[in-house]
């Protein structure tokens, strides 16, 4: 597959969509959700991932429960990074499903589907541990889709 350029890449998903289901999950807890999308590249996805998540300033919540989709659409490659307090709750096998509930979409190039079906499952584990307290509760990253070259 060629290299995507930066107006091709942004039509890979509809982003209007994955910030409405991101905006929807952070109803109901304050965990963060964020989507990076990134340009072709060769290496490991996972490495470029955990560079992001801290460009992104996702360790930086107070209660350190952000979770990181990032995507290599040109590579129909993923990874989901939670930290630290989102992760020691729900466990290495929470990522696992996560994944599966992601990949058959995935698979078929429908990146929207796949992350909305992806965020959802996250909402739902951040609602759990960390709920919303309208009193306290923050926006503490933004909901926009970071397109990364």
């Amino acid at each position: 597959m060629s290299p995507l350029t930066r107006r091709k890449l942004i039509k890979t998903i509809d982003t209007k969509q994955v910030r409405q289901a991101i905006v929807q999950a952070e109803t109901e807890t304050s965990g963060e959700i964020r989507v990076s999308v990134s340009r072709f590249f060769w290496g490991d996805v996972q490495a470029v991932a955990d560079r992001a998540f801290v460009r992104m300033e996702m360790t930086a919540t107070k209660k350190r429960n952000a979770i990181l989709f990032f995507l290599v659409p040109s590579r129909r490659r993923f990874a989901v990074i939670g930290d630290k307090g989102i992760h020691e709750k729900v466990g290495d096998e929470f990522w696992k499903s996560l994944a599966e509930v992601m990949s058959d979409s995935f698979r078929k190039g429908d990146f929207t589907t796949g992350l909305i079906a992806g965020i959802i499952q996250a909402g739902k584990q951040l609602a759990a541990h960390f709920p919303y307290d309208p009193k306290t509760d923050v926006n503490e990253l933004t909901d926009e889709i970071d397109f990364h070259k």
